[in-house]
């Protein structure tokens, strides 16, 4: 719950850079606890800003993790989900109450995250041939068994933010955001039935990408 705050504080903050705010009122508590994501939604369009702390503490370890999937770096993660915060909070009334709140906020973090690995040009890489240090003295891990994971991991996630659309979003939403098939298909617009064809064809794609990349 404390790391849900922390984000709050700062997407919160953030949307209000440039009025007098201070850390004691961004600390109040809120009374919107006990009402749904519908209602909590109402209250901030009619200008009750605090209330989308509650929104924020309900969805961050959701956000971040999506983000965390996609980026492999929590700092960066924390990041990507606080500007997807800030961006939901922006866009609000955009929300329509069609599908579940948390997936309409996976979709903004999850297209940010995607843009952050795209902006990527330079990926540090571990190296195999390093020394192997305490790790190994100790039973802990092979260093060169941990480089090639991470190295698959990195390679995986550059991978899908390489699929051209619509199969990078309906792949990233599934497996990098936790939608189901029918909340992608609510989030995207899209028939359920085109949604299980592009996700069929983003796997395939996405398989001969990273096959293809470590022959």
């Amino acid at each position: 719950m404390a790391h849900g705050r922390s984000i709050a504080n700062r997407a919160i903050a953030t949307t209000r850079r440039g009025d007098r705010t201070t850390a004691a009122s961004l600390a109040e508590p809120t009374h919107h606890a006990d009402l749904d994501d519908l209602a909590v939604v109402e209250a901030v369009l009619s200008g009750d800003r605090e209330a989308f702390r509650v929104l924020v503490e309900r969805e961050s370890a959701s956000v971040v993790r999506a983000c965390h999937r996609i980026l492999g770096d929590l700092h960066e993660a924390e990041d990507a989900a606080q500007e997807a915060f800030v961006t939901a909070f922006r866009s609000l009334a955009g929300w329509r109450g069609d599908g579940p709140f948390g997936a309409w906020l996976r979709r903004i973090a999850v297209r940010i995250a995607l843009r952050r690995v795209q902006r990527r040009r330079d990926v540090t890489w571990i190296d195999p041939a390093a020394p192997t240090g305490a790790g190994q003295l100790t039973g802990g891990p092979d260093p060169a068994v941990t480089a090639l994971r991470a190295e698959r991991a990195t390679e995986v996630r550059a991978a899908v933010a390489r699929l051209d659309e619509p199969y990078r979003e309906v792949v990233a939403l599934r497996f990098f955001g936790d939608l189901s098939l029918d909340e992608v298909a609510v989030q995207t617009g899209r028939p359920l039935g085109t949604v299980k064809t592009h996700l069929r064809r983003g796997l395939i794609r996405l398989r001969s990408s990273v096959d293809g990349g470590a022959s």
